[in-house]
């Protein structure tokens, strides 16, 4: 206990992300966004690679489209984070961390990093994979690690979403269909064309939808080059979203506490 008191903040953090990783990796299922990342990346190439040569103007669709299999993927996995969460209160594990004094920060913070750095992980095979597809990012090497350093704002977003709705409802299977409603945004944005080429109300809804920075950041990263504004616009969208969700992270946890 003494210790815990005096612990630095950032050890905390480490601490927990460490117990997070090790459950994670001894989950059987930890494995599987990457096959449902690798299928939906195969299925979309294939499906509509032929079609882009009439909007890409000589571009890669595979690298139009592998940031989308990257957010698909990290959907996917984001309920681990929640996941976890569940798993601690139904063993009371939780609650006794509560009544520890550990930084409440750092409690949260460890399983939702722990979920950013699995989903790394899982987007590595698909990059690899894409590569061997044919992928000439037109970045080089430096621009996959950007990447993968914006799959990790991504992961970190979607987790505390999902860490949220763990603590707030207590409820395993509300935490397994958290991650999925952000879903229909996926679809709500230049999801297989670019911008420019939606019409309506699908194209102001994707001028209004996150995603789409992330989607542009990413693909200018494997078709165009190093496009500041793009890159920029990304990575504060998901920096804004990774705060806006630990912060109602925080609440649920304000929220449960008050309740027992």
């Amino acid at each position: 206990m003494k210790r815990s008191a005096t612990m630095p903040f950032l050890l905390q953090v480490v601490m927990f992300t460490r117990r997070s990783l090790i459950l994670l990796f001894r989950e059987p299922t930890w494995g599987l966004p990457i096959i449902l990342g690798v299928f939906f990346l195969l299925v979309y190439n294939g499906t509509l690679s032929g079609a882009a040569v009439f909007f890409l103007q000589g571009q890669s669709y595979l690298g139009f489209i592998l940031p989308l299999s990257v957010i698909s993927t990290a959907l996917s996995a984001s309920g681990t984070a929640g996941q976890a969460i569940i798993r601690d209160i139904e063993t009371g594990y939780f609650d006794k961390l509560l009544l520890t004094p550990v930084s409440r920060a750092a409690l949260l913070l460890g399983p939702i990093i722990a979920s950013a750095i699995a989903l790394v992980i899982q987007t590595v095979p698909l990059l690899v994979i894409a590569l061997f597809m044919g992928l000439e990012p037109a970045t080089g090497f430096l621009g996959l690690l950007v990447l993968l350093g914006y799959a990790l704002l991504i992961g970190l977003a979607l987790a505390g979403f999902v860490v949220a709705v763990a603590l707030y409802t207590n409820s395993a299977a509300a935490t397994n269909g958290a991650s999925f409603l952000f879903f229909p945004l996926t679809f709500l944005t230049a999801s297989f064309t670019p911008t420019e080429l939606l019409t309506g109300w699908i194209r102001t809804a994707a001028e209004y939808n996150p995603i789409t920075y992330l989607l542009e950041a990413t693909r200018a990263l494997l078709n165009s080059g190093w496009d500041a504004e793009a890159l920029l616009r990304g990575l504060l969208v998901s920096i804004l979203i990774a705060v806006i969700t630990f912060t109602l992270a925080v609440f649920s946890l304000r929220a449960r506490t008050r309740r027992r």
